[in-house]
């Protein structure tokens, strides 16, 4: 996989990274083009969209553009006009087309959201207020806002570990993963974080 630029959220991570996909005429996915940084070492390999845009020390043309996510989702294809592109750096002209794509990933993202366990109004309100009185305590008392962030955090350790441990014993693989909108991995090791256990057993 080249380098390009991606998203993720704070709750879902690497189980949901969303970036730019580049899709050439015949439907196919490009190969990252490997750059030539002439140290011998064999280059930089970039996957970055705007690369892509048929130039003879660079890939081949792209035909069109759309969001791609790590867990297998794609969105919708934006098509790129090249006639109206012209001369221009498909940096610039395609940037419309990139954020398309990265609202169709938050698009997407909400959805995942939507489709993970529901809390109930109480806990989500009881969180939203506590985030709201540490960043009004960030403004008059940074140390006592760090302090209460702590204590949230030991407080979050504590609690997560009977549910983390129960989840494990009670549940198939597949469901922690659904639940918490995360890929099996992820889930397994956020359960094992809790809950004090090896991923690996």
């Amino acid at each position: 996989m080249g380098e390009r630029e991606t998203w993720t959220t704070d709750e879902f991570g690497a189980s949901h990274e969303g970036a730019v996909g580049v899709l050439l005429a015949d439907g196919t996915v490009p190969a990252p083009v490997l750059f030539d940084t002439g140290s011998g070492g064999g280059g930089q390999s970039v996957a970055q969209w705007s690369v892509y845009d048929g130039r003879i020390t660079r890939g081949p043309r792209a035909a069109a553009l759309r969001a791609v996510c790590s867990c297998g989702w794609t969105g919708t294809e934006h098509t790129l006009d090249w006639d109206a592109i012209g001369e221009q750096e498909l940096a610039e002209a395609g940037a419309g087309m990139a954020d398309a794509c990265l609202m169709d990933w938050d698009a997407h993202t909400t959805e995942v959201e939507a489709s993970a366990v529901a809390l109930p109004e109480a806990v989500t309100s009881l969180l939203t207020q506590l985030e709201e009185e540490i960043e009004k305590l960030t403004k008059t008392s940074p140390l006592a806002a760090l302090r209460a962030a702590r204590r949230l955090e030991v407080t979050a350790v504590r609690l997560g570990y009977w549910p983390a441990r129960d989840a494990i014993s009670e549940t198939t693989p597949d469901q922690p993963a659904a639940a918490l909108g995360l890929n099996e991995n992820s889930a397994r090791a956020l359960l094992a974080r809790f809950g004090r256990f090896s991923p690996y057993l």
